[in-house]
């Protein structure tokens, strides 16, 4: 009756799943990815060095994972704000709140950039307002970082907003019971088990600024040295036929890549062991 019920189950079993997740992988993923390491391998080190650390290039990686950086380290802060609030708080409008968090992943990038560009700009909503005080965002670094801020967002809140529902409210009462003060209470007991997940948070949301490039074209600026990013950068050197060029700084990013899905993958697992 056991081998009836396995040969007649309708789900596949592990062998066919199995082949067709590394068929599908393989089409999708490994092969692209492939071809990108076996055009770069026809470089010598030397080359590779020199086409990758030019002054130009060295000044993308600058803007682009310097402004990443500091995004993720935005909505790190904010992000955690707002999870907070839309698990603690009831308020009017809350669920459109909620919703709101994931228009970035629900909008189209380069609508994203021409919005924020347009609401930025020195005669825009905001950034005619921010002119008068002397901040430019705009056409700037600070406009890359801003557009990595929008789009970053929801990968933090996303991501701490489970764990705050899961907390225990009691160990909070219990701290107040014992004369802790609310920011006492904050740091030395919700802090440490959000911590966690607010890295995981703040690692995806660096690794989605690095690859960012639609809504940011808009709102940079693209000035060579200035405010032009790695992904632009690729993109010129492929409309000007330099093809080893722009496979030379491709694989500079995809080796990035791993590394931060690397340290993503490694905060995940502390993240699940921490909460066990």
């Amino acid at each position: 009756m056991k081998l009836a019920a396995r040969h007649n189950n309708v789900l596949p079993g592990f062998g066919p799943t199995m082949g067709y997740t590394l068929l599908y992988l393989s089409l999708i993923v490994l092969l692209p990815l492939s071809a990108l390491v076996f055009k770069a391998a026809d470089f010598t080190w030397p080359e590779f060095v020199a086409a990758v650390s030019t002054p130009r290039v060295l000044a993308s990686y600058k803007v682009t994972f310097g402004a990443a950086l500091a995004a993720a380290g935005v909505n790190a802060v904010f992000g955690l704000l707002v999870a907070w609030v839309l698990v603690r708080y009831s308020f009017p409008g809350r669920r459109f709140v909620d919703a709101l968090v994931d228009l970035p992943f629900a909008l189209p990038t380069a609508v994203a950039g021409i919005t924020l560009a347009t609401v930025y700009s020195a005669n825009g909503w905001i950034g005619r307002h921010l002119e008068s005080h002397g901040i430019k965002v705009a056409f700037t670094p600070l406009g890359i970082t801003v557009a990595m801020i929008f789009i970053g967002l929801p990968f933090v809140v996303r991501t701490v907003q489970p764990v705050i529902e899961e907390l225990d409210k009691e160990i909070e009462e219990a701290a107040a019971c014992l004369g802790a003060s609310r920011w006492q209470t904050f740091r030395t007991v919700i802090f440490p088990l959000l911590t966690p997940s607010i890295l995981t948070g703040f690692a995806l949301a660096f690794a989605r600024g690095v690859g960012e490039y639609g809504s940011i074209i808009f709102i940079a600026g693209n000035m060579p040295m200035v405010s032009e990013i790695t992904p632009l950068l690729i993109i010129t050197k492929l409309e000007q036929y330099d093809y080893r060029g722009a496979t030379a700084i491709a694989t500079v990013m995809l080796v990035s890549s791993f590394v931060m899905l690397l340290v993503i993958n490694l905060l995940q697992k502390w993240s699940r062991r921490y909460a066990e």
